[in-house]
């Protein structure tokens, strides 16, 4: 009897044996489908015209191109109204990451300008991606000093000023009312995307145009060739000029086009800047975003061939002009960089 019963208990380990390391099987495939989930990410970016685009998509090529095979995370590249309905698509969970304007993070964020009372919390920072350079052109008879001052020579006039909601309306709004004047009273508002303001500049249907985006922009470089350099002005903002606009928000800084960006522009152009901002809503995933992050990092050299308006890109300035906190994959990867995050940055 003892044997048969030592037999028996035998017997019974070798079946769960068996059937526990089914289980295990079954478990680790299950782990491995599951790890390998595909992560399908929506990059909202802007028009064609301008520097959010093409930098958009080469962001979201080194993502697929990198990431796809690796680690199952692909990107694609769309393109918007900008800024304004880029917060919208995020908040909708229409886009999961998004390039928008300094000065857009920081309303969203504050609760302040075209979002007052109504914060949108659920928008967190990856990095800032490069300066947006403020091209104000109007067409050269209406210039005197070739400063902001200006734009009282083009009053009642048709001037283009973005895209309705998108970020080149709001921002030329703010400075424009921060620098004395009302744009909806003051000039007759065109709402053109850029290639159709560098085309309504042309032929002459608009006087102005606001393209803020990294040089050279596109539509800009369009408008010097089709016009001529004598034909119209990128206009200066004086020091006096930057003190009145940051007194809203302060996310502007100087900034110099300089001599040869465009067809035949003799002489640099002192202007403004604020950062463009790489965001993504709050609810992406750490590890996803730590890899995004790392990913971008690792291939600026692929960026800087896309587009010169990158060429300043640096882990250095990845947080330098941040008007949201950020989020936590990117926290991960610029503390084991050795980056000193300040706490504004950094949520409790």
């Amino acid at each position: 009897m003892p044997f048969k019963s030592i037999r028996f208990n035998r017997k019974r380990c070798f079946c769960q044996s068996c059937i526990l390391g089914i289980i295990a099987g079954l478990l680790a495939v299950a782990g491995v489908f599951f790890a390998a989930e595909k992560v399908s990410l929506i990059l909202a970016t802007a028009t064609t015209g301008g520097t959010y685009y093409p930098v958009g998509v080469a962001i979201a090529t080194i993502t697929t191109n990198n990431l796809d095979s690796s680690e199952r995370i692909s990107m694609t590249a769309i393109t918007s109204a900008g800024s304004g309905e880029n917060i919208q698509l995020l908040k909708n969970r229409e886009a999961d990451l998004a390039i928008i304007q300094s000065l857009y993070g920081a309303m969203a964020w504050q609760g302040r300008g075209r979002y007052e009372g109504k914060e949108q919390r659920y928008i967190r920072s990856i990095t800032v991606l490069w300066e947006n350079v403020e091209h104000f052109v109007i067409l050269a008879k209406y210039t005197q000093a070739g400063d902001m001052s200006d734009f009282a020579n083009i009053r009642k006039k048709n001037f283009s000023i973005g895209k309705r909601g998108s970020g080149t309306e709001t921002s030329g709004r703010v400075i424009l009312e921060a620098l004395g004047y009302n744009p909806g009273r003051d000039f007759k508002l065109k709402y053109l995307g850029y290639n159709p303001s560098a085309g309504a500049l042309q032929n002459a249907r608009i006087v102005g145009m606001n393209i803020p985006a990294g040089p050279p922009a596109s539509a800009v470089t369009q408008a010097y060739a089709t016009i001529g350099s004598q034909g119209i002005r990128i206009l200066e903002f004086t020091d006096g000029h930057i003190e009145q606009v940051n007194s809203s928000y302060d996310v502007w800084k100087r900034a110099v086009i300089k001599s040869g960006t465009y067809p035949g522009q003799e002489g640099d152009i002192r202007t403004i800047s604020q950062a463009n901002l790489l965001v993504v809503h709050q609810d992406l995933a750490p590890d996803v975003v730590y890899k995004i992050t790392k990913n971008l990092y690792e291939n600026l050299t692929f960026l800087r061939r896309v587009h010169r308006s990158t060429e300043e890109m640096s882990l250095d300035r990845a947080l330098s002009g941040l008007s949201v906190p950020l989020h936590p994959g990117a926290v991960q990867y610029y503390r084991e960089k050795g980056l000193q995050i300040p706490g504004h940055l950094l949520l409790k």
